[in-house]
């Protein structure tokens, strides 16, 4: 039986895991990765990806004593730039999705006409947290590494040029440069206008698509046969959209590791449009994806963590049990959960953390408590967006670390007022991944095939009826609160830099 071996880099770490075409696990191994972060500045250094990389396909070789690899693929983070010059290296570091330095040149990019014909077309508006942004701004911040980049990568790219020297991307990623699917092609016009080489940009492959064999050399050192074929699947949040096993009309996947990637399958020809969430097509099945991503689901976990239970044994356990015993509604305390930011659905850099509602006689249980409860109200945004183009979610799936914790799920289908149904496996996007490249290389028909060996449902967890009534006010009140504060968001950030002329830069894992 033949195997298909994932990277699987997120914000947080790189992870090998090594799959047989039946689903198991033959092994798996994981190091974490730093970034530099500021208030503006998101960054990471792609030559760690690369190292860590190494290290993890050579320690699931050596620990599951696989010898033999038929496929490897990679998955990432999406809209994160690299400059590569021409010798494969990175320039500088990679400005990662959440990185906003490029708020000058999306409104550049807003005011050409140009634009306006492409933004139609791609139904992506302007934003930091897509690629040609970032470009502009390393175009007029840091024009001699611009005048050396011989390509703009994303992660995925990169790490694949790495294995293979193949510059390459799949087309969903290219989506992230504004690349038009239907015609094919990158927006040479307004590339032209913007003075960006189309040169520089990687050609666009179809997801499943064997495109390079790995390198003898790495293949040699990490200890596999030099024949390894290297296969197209895509970034992450679209791999564990897969990976959770979505497969019919009215099921959607709420995964949860750093970010919150919220989407559903749809087979519908139209939809109404809707600039608040990505509507993509998914070729290897004849649908679309809809949905989105934002900045931080399980990160909200991992700050309160870092705020209030450092010195616990056991942080989550203690976490899960302090919100248990506060009230639903955490006691009137709404929790904004935009610390970084905001993508998908509000698309506001500007908007930062807030608790709303704090008393003398809140606690520590009572702040968590609105913490978790923020992740709920985050679905239901989500759930609010895609309903709104026509299509209707009915049970949702959720995996990721926050699926570890269950009364964060409860909370979510007493919110969302639906079933969720939590996964065996909460690695879903590596899953997800293997299940392309197995699908795109005729080892199953369809995915739903392959999800029946890769994912099972754990359990089933109903909503609470009489809590769901609670959370619709609840609901109302933190959509009132973001609402009520936007202006001051944008006082804040005015005044942040008319005061500060430099923001301290922290090196941290996310």
């Amino acid at each position: 039986m033949g195997n298909v071996m994932v990277i699987n880099m997120g914000l947080k770490s790189v992870r090998c895991i090594l799959f047989d075409f039946e689903g198991t696990k033959l092994g798996s191994a994981a190091e974490p990765i730093k970034t530099a972060i500021n208030d503006k500045c998101v960054e990471q250094n792609p030559e760690e990806w690369w190292s860590k990389t190494q290290i993890v396909m050579k320690k699931v070789v050596g620990d599951s004593k696989v010898r033999k690899v038929d496929y490897i693929t990679v998955t990432t983070s999406a809209s994160c730039l690299v400059c590569v010059g021409s010798n494969g290296d990175s320039l500088m570091p990679a400005l990662m999705i959440s990185d906003k330095r490029a708020e000058k040149e999306v409104e550049e990019l807003k005011k050409i006409s140009l634009f306006e014909l492409v933004r139609k077309k791609t139904s992506l508006d302007a934003s930091c947290s897509l690629m040609l942004p970032k470009i502009m701004w390393v175009k007029n911040n840091r024009q001699q590494v611009f005048e050396n980049t011989k390509y703009f990568l994303t992660p995925n790219d990169y790490l694949i040029q790495k294995l293979c020297g193949v510059v390459i991307t799949d087309y969903l990623n290219a989506l992230k440069y504004h690349y038009v699917s239907e015609e094919k092609t990158y927006p040479q016009k307004l590339l032209e206008r913007l003075d960006i080489p189309i040169e520089k940009f990687p050609k666009v492959e179809n997801t499943g698509k064997k495109v390079g064999v790995i390198y003898k050399t790495i293949a040699s050192e990490i200890g596999i046969n030099a024949n390894a074929q290297i296969v197209l699947s895509s970034y992450d949040a679209i791999c564990s959209f897969i990976g959770s096993g979505v497969s019919e009309e009215g099921e959607a996947s709420d995964v949860s590791g750093t970010v919150t990637v919220f989407r559903t399958l749809s087979r519908k020809k139209e939809i109404r449009p809707n600039l608040k969430i990505y509507d993509l097509p998914f070729y290897q099945e004849d649908a679309r994806i809809v949905g989105g991503s934002n900045n931080l689901g399980g990160g909200l976990i991992e700050w309160v963590k870092q705020c209030y239970y450092q010195r616990e044994e056991y942080p989550y356990e203690i976490m899960e049990k302090d919100a248990g015993e506060s009230d639903i509604g955490a006691k009137g305390l709404i929790f904004l959960p935009y610390l970084l930011g905001e993508r998908t659905p509000i698309w506001n850099n500007h908007a930062r953390g807030v608790f709303f509602g704090l008393e003398r006689m809140h606690t520590r249980k009572d702040m968590t408590r609105a913490v978790f409860e923020s992740t709920g109200f985050i679905d239901m945004d989500m759930v609010e967006a895609i309903q709104d183009t026509g299509i209707t979610v009915e049970t949702v799936r959720v995996s990721g670390g926050l699926a570890r914790l269950n009364l964060i799920s409860q909370i979510k289908a007493d919110i969302l007022n639906k079933d969720i149904l939590v996964l065996s496996e909460f690695e879903t996007t590596s899953t997800g991944a293997a299940m392309i490249v197995l699908t795109g290389q005729g080892i199953f028909t369809q995915i739903k095939a392959a999800a029946s060996k890769f994912t099972s449902v754990r359990m089933i967890i109903k909503p609470n009826r009489e809590n769901h009534k609670k959370y619709t006010y609840m609901y109302q009140l933190y959509k009132d609160t973001y609402r009520s504060l936007s202006d001051l968001f944008e006082r804040r950030i005015k005044i942040l830099e008319d005061t500060r002329s430099d923001r301290e830069v922290r090196i941290e894992n996310l």
